[in-house]
């Protein structure tokens, strides 16, 4: 092989992606594609159509791109054969909007001038629901890279402390992240996101537009930017819109990283853990958790340790390995022992035990141990009623249900999964609507009894409130 394949690279930087994101393109590790550009490797037979289509170039264009870097030895198959059964077609206007809006906020920016400008975008965007995110679609993979690269950052970061200063503007906006949070968790992620997406583009973007990281007071305000895009990218997780969510998530991150908060960034990251456990990826769960555990090496925040324990123990009990989600439950529990209030950030404030306690009934409903299950959602639901929480506590209720359910205890799981339902209905979380549409599906079988007959007929009238 001869040198890096310099006209290749600027085909694919002048069709507007970067190595991550036409890698991500290609359903491609990027370090195969920084091979091809360095004239190391070769790219497949099969890929060779799409990669064409991608940067825009004909067969034969293409057959030259990856001929620079090459020695003159025939070793390169002819890139014009290959292609010949299914050339590619040229992209339109609106495909290419199409394949951008697809990646657009995907990419964890070395540029931070850039990353600002995709989050002004993306806030922009979404209180417009704007045609341009039609296109964007959810994809586990797009969460990887971005853990590792803040991972790297995080590790090769020199420790530094930075003391809590802070202007009456800066701290404007964690009071506002204060308010929102609450109405969040009391009252669903689709009740105030479009007021707090308006803020973000009003008040906060144009702020980070005129400060810098490197001192004190832009550290606190790109901390209390992050805090905001992962509000919003949890409202929208809430509602059930993965790919606006990730894309929020992604963005928090690298603003995180740039305010060198590694609680924060661990945080985040147990945030992209959880979606891709829900979103039925708990593998790369696992990953995502297991990172920000790493990272938070170099911090300090035992309610994120047990987060980000708990909600590792929910993607190893998807992948139905039950000895390590109890031993992760443990090593939560063990972490949350720690915690002082006082001395964590404002984000960690519902990290509580109706939270916790919560996150350890689904893992033990996805092992079938519906005892442990029953005990935990018990505890849950009673700190959830506590606090009037009716998410947490319809998930919680739904969890106890599912146990019922488990042990053939109809009267139990009929009350109880009614109790659910009457809860749902007062937040708008489509988690929360969605555990009971589970609880529907699974007590169908079962409509011959007269309790079951009941609770349809009840929920048949709250779910319609939801339509």
């Amino acid at each position: 092989m001869g040198g890096r394949r310099t006209r290749f690279v600027g085909a694919r930087k002048a069709a507007g992606y970067t190595q991550e994101g036409f890698a991500f393109a290609l359903d491609l590790d990027p370090s195969t594609v920084n091979r091809w550009e360095r004239g190391t490797s070769e790219p497949q037979v099969h890929n060779w159509p799409k990669i064409a289509e991608l940067l825009k170039v004909t067969p034969a264009e293409l057959e030259e791109l990856l001929r620079e870097g090459v020695e003159a030895t025939g070793d390169l198959v002819s890139v014009t054969q290959a292609a010949t059964a299914s050339p590619p077609t040229i992209l339109s206007s609106a495909n290419d909007l199409t394949m951008r809006a697809a990646h657009f906020g995907l990419v964890y920016a070395a540029s931070l001038p850039a990353t600002v400008e995709v989050v002004a975008e993306l806030g922009r965007s979404d209180m417009e629901r704007r045609q341009f995110l039609t296109g964007a679609m959810f994809s586990v993979a797009a969460s990887i890279a971005p853990s590792r690269d803040w991972l790297v950052a995080t590790l090769e970061e020199a420790t530094q402390t930075r003391g809590r200063v802070g202007s009456p503007q800066i701290e404007t906006i964690r009071k506002t992240f204060g308010i929102f949070q609450e109405l969040d968790v009391m009252r669903g992620g689709g009740h105030a996101r479009t007021q707090l997406t308006a803020y973000l583009k009003q008040v906060v973007i144009p702020l980070l537009q005129e400060n810098d990281p490197e001192t004190a007071n832009g550290a606190e305000l790109y901390s209390a930017a992050s805090e905001q895009l992962y509000l919003l990218g949890w409202m929208a997780f809430d509602n059930g819109e993965h790919a606006i969510a990730q894309r929020y998530l992604i963005q928090s991150l690298r603003l995180a990283e740039a305010a060198m908060n590694v609680e924060l960034g661990a945080h985040v990251l147990a945030g992209l853990s959880d979606q891709a456990t829900l979103t039925g990826h708990p593998d790369h769960g696992v990953q995502l958790a297991r990172t920000g555990i790493a990272g938070l090496s170099r911090g300090h925040s035992p309610a994120c340790l047990a987060d980000l324990r708990a909600l590792q123990a929910r993607a190893e009990a998807a992948m139905g390995d039950g000895s390590a989600a109890a031993k992760s439950v443990h090593l939560s529990q063990q972490a949350f022992e720690q915690v002082v209030t006082d001395d964590e950030q404002e984000w960690a404030r519902f990290i509580d035990v109706a939270y916790l306690n919560g996150e350890y009934a689904h893992a033990f409903r996805d092992l079938e141990r519906p005892a442990e299950a029953a005990l935990f959602a018990q505890l849950s639901a009673d700190d959830a009623a506590r606090q009037r929480r009716a998410r947490r506590g319809s998930l919680a209720k739904a969890a106890m249900a599912r146990a019922a359910l488990s042990e053939h205890n109809l009267d139990k799981a009929t009350a109880v999964a009614l109790e659910a339902t009457h809860l749902a209905v007062t937040v708008k979380s489509s988690r929360s609507t969605e555990a009971v549409n589970d609880l529907r599906d699974r007590l169908k079988p079962h409509r011959r009894s007269p309790v079951v007959q009941d609770f349809f007929e009840e929920t048949d009238l709250l779910m319609a409130a939801l339509a």
